[in-house]
């Protein structure tokens, strides 16, 4: 697998917007692992919901594109 030159979401491991795979994929990690730690974190924490996040994540990550890729 290709890694990212530059944080987007992926076209490749998305489950709904592909923004915990492309931060995997940015960061050379299992999108499994990059999910399941998101679930954890954004159970244990009450100060900011986990999906106000994602929705903030998925506006503002762009999409992914042929020279998002090295």
């Amino acid at each position: 697998m290709a890694k990212l030159a530059k944080l987007h979401r992926s076209k490749n491991n998305k489950m709904i917007a592909g923004v915990m795979g492309g931060i995997a994929e940015y960061a050379g990690w299992s999108p499994m692992w990059v999910r399941l730690l998101f679930v954890v974190i954004s159970s244990l924490s009450a100060a900011v919901p986990g999906i106000l996040i994602y929705i903030v994540l998925w506006i503002v990550m762009p999409k992914v594109s042929s020279q998002s890729y090295q």
